[in-house]
């Protein structure tokens, strides 16, 4: 097992997950299960969101202004005392914006496969999304991403899923099921077997960025 496992299981993946244990009560065990579903279905709803010039655009303006990776610098002060309701606004925003429509959809089907109750899964996403923009920014950044063709490029590799392939085909039917949430156990299932390759895809690449 690999990939996102990696992030999860490092120093900072297991602060994120304690911290936003405790902000919905909800256990680590199922909180870190949720993350390693949800992060990769959040990761490509953000590279379909950025396929057309609109998209990308707008993204890219995100990450090198609001989200360029601060969000990551001080995650102890971001979870004392519960996370800012900026914070969580913030996260609503850009939930509504990457899922549109299909958020109930998304949220529903996680907890079904998470065992969360859908009220504390929505919040969840709403921590997770900033979290997952600030990591992208800090990537971006580091690699002087700074117009459209770089972040294609960037969300791409770090998605692990190119557009065409196998696994984008999934999550992106999974983000226009029906609601009955069963795309989701072959999206999970390839992001647990770790495709042969430790290395690859979001978990690697976010792995990588925290320190792996």
């Amino acid at each position: 097992m690999s990939g996102i496992l990696d992030l999860l299981n490092s120093p900072m993946g297991k602060q994120i997950i304690s911290g936003v244990s405790s902000q919905t009560g909800q256990s680590t065990d199922k909180t870190g299960t949720l993350l390693s579903m949800a992060m990769p279905v959040l990761m490509g709803a953000m590279q379909r969101n950025a396929s057309t010039p609109e998209g990308a655009s707008g993204l890219l303006n995100a990450l090198t202004s609001k989200h360029s990776g601060g969000i990551l610098d001080n995650l102890g002060g971001l979870f004392e005392g519960g996370v800012d309701q900026s914070v969580t606004t913030d996260g609503a925003g850009i939930l509504g914006h990457i899922l549109g429509g299909k958020q109930p959809v998304v949220e529903n089907a996680l907890s079904q496969k998470s065992g969360i109750d859908a009220n504390s899964v929505a919040e969840i996403l709403k921590v997770a999304a900033p979290i997952l923009m600030g990591a992208l920014g800090k990537k971006a950044s580091q690699n002087n991403v700074n117009d459209v063709n770089g972040l294609t490029s960037m969300l791409g590799s770090m998605s692990g899923a190119p557009q065409g392939s196998k696994q984008q085909s999934l999550i992106e039917s999974f983000l226009d099921a029906d609601g009955d949430g069963s795309i989701l156990d072959d999206v999970a299932g390839m992001l647990f077997s770790g495709g042969g390759n430790k290395k690859s895809g979001l978990g690697g690449l976010l792995g990588g960025l925290f320190g792996k």
